[in-house]
């Protein structure tokens, strides 16, 4: 099964089915029931939920017509000037279809236009107010000029909490007709960070070899190392074994196919349960932000992560 049929069949179409973002649904929902919808900024993570909002407003404000009000649009994709003169321009100005008060233009990852685009998309937002509604999803509201952030309502989604993510898991293992243990949806969270989308593609790759899908498995497809795994690697840093950690760092990396990046950010979620005083904690912190600063501008994943070990292995020996 294509990812995109398992994005369209679990995505909800009305404000019931939505799972999570409880009090960002019952704001919306409220806006919708009056039919005066202001211009909406939304802003978080990816696959927690924006697009599939600003579906659940277009079918509920334009029923069967929603196709014909709705234009979604990347701004990934066209990020210059260019596509705010003719392709957001020319949907905002033509009247809406059916007895509908105006149509909704959808703008995704606005985030990636340029401020010059963004200087033309405020005007148009400005001047065609009266036939369109513009909601905009971004990841980082700070990377949007203040002009449009002051001309819409803005909602800051976060991610999923856990008994919203086991929530969907049950709907689609019932579906689907997996078996999915206790420890197996505790990693499935871990690995998934909130993330929906990111939740079904590991179900989905499970899902295509296993109708049981255990923590093992989980771990195995989503390039995520068992955290009492990378426990091991720091206490045994800590403990003076450079050379022990060393090894159990490679074969982990080997064995998960992670990046310097991943095991990076996996060290530093076990940081703070580490058996050392709050100082140690702070410096292999500190360091877990100076490696990945390195690592993100192209620094070798092992050579960085060796150091890093060794620096852990000296905290230790205080």
């Amino acid at each position: 099964m294509e990812h995109a049929i398992w994005t369209e069949k679990y995505r909800p179409t009305r404000f019931s089915e939505m799972v999570g973002q409880t009090e960002i649904v019952r704001r919306v929902k409220a806006l919708v029931e009056q039919k005066n919808l202001p211009h909406l900024l939304f802003s978080g993570p990816a696959g927690i939920g924006k697009t599939t909002l600003a579906l659940i407003v277009a079918h509920e404000l334009f029923g069967e017509h929603w196709r014909q009000n709705f234009l979604e649009l990347n701004a990934s994709d066209e990020r210059g000037i260019d596509v705010v003169r003719s392709k957001v321009k020319d949907f905002a100005r033509t009247k809406a279809i059916g007895n509908v008060p105006h149509k909704i233009l959808y703008l995704d990852e606005c985030d990636a236009l340029t401020r010059e685009a963004q200087q033309a998309l405020r005007r148009t937002m400005e001047t065609f107010t009266h036939a369109t509604r513009f909601i905009l999803s971004c990841n980082h509201s700070s990377k949007i000029i203040d002009p449009i952030q002051s001309r819409c309502a803005v909602f800051r989604f976060k991610p999923l909490a856990e008994k919203d993510i086991d929530a969907i898991i049950e709907r689609i293992s019932k579906e689907e007709g997996l078996h999915i243990d206790k420890d197996a949806k505790e990693a499935l969270f871990i690995a998934s960070e909130g993330d929906v989308r990111r939740l079904e593609n590991i179900l989905q790759s499970c899902a295509a070899l296993h109708k049981k899908i255990t923590k093992e498995t989980i771990l195995e497809h989503a390039s995520f190392a068992d955290p009492k795994s990378v426990r091991e690697i720091l206490e045994a840093a800590l403990k003076g074994r450079f050379e022990d950690a060393r090894k159990q760092l490679l074969d982990v990396m080997l064995n998960y196919g992670l990046s310097g990046i991943d095991m990076i950010k996996q060290m530093q979620k076990e940081v703070l349960g580490l058996p050392v005083d709050n100082r140690g904690k702070m410096e292999i912190m500190k360091m877990c932000g100076e490696v990945e600063f390195r690592l993100s501008e192209g620094s070798d994943d092992y050579l960085q992560l060796e150091a890093f070990l060794a620096q852990v292995a000296l905290v230790g020996s205080k």
